[in-house]
């Protein structure tokens, strides 16, 4: 199968995604830990489910894979924000005709937003007017 480039940034689905939070809260893991670990916070996922997911996403250039022991161990290539980053950028082009007003306005509308969340809206719109 010929690997893509992590250059290419491919989109992870939901299921890559789910491995990829995994990824990122607990660091390098084996496919058992993802696959225990998938298996208490989201939903029942077979071990050789999760195994081969793991493998199409280093072939995709989502993940890196350490071989170099008995256990491969597997990290994500990417950095939570900046794969975070891209995504949100592509919804918002999407969803909202790149209006990032619009996706505020929306989530503000649909969410109850606390009084503390408020004030950090508040003040991350101050430092931005800076």
């Amino acid at each position: 199968m010929k690997k893509i480039s992590k250059e290419n940034n491919p989109e992870p689905t939901r299921s890559e995604l789910e491995i990829l939070q995994v990824l990122w809260q607990h660091g390098p893991s084996t496919v058992r830990t993802v696959n225990d670990i998938l298996n208490e916070q989201k939903r029942e996922v077979q071990y050789t489910s999760t195994l081969k997911l793991m493998q199409i996403m280093v072939e995709k250039g989502l993940l890196d894979r350490d071989d170099s022991q008995m256990k491969h161990v597997y990290s994500a290539a990417a950095e939570e924000q900046a794969t975070k980053g891209r995504l949100l950028d592509r919804f918002v082009d999407t969803m909202y005709n790149g209006s990032a007003s619009s996706l505020m306005m929306q989530l503000l509308g649909n969410k109850k937003t606390s009084k503390k969340e408020l004030d950090a809206i508040r003040e991350l719109l101050k430092k931005m007017d800076k």
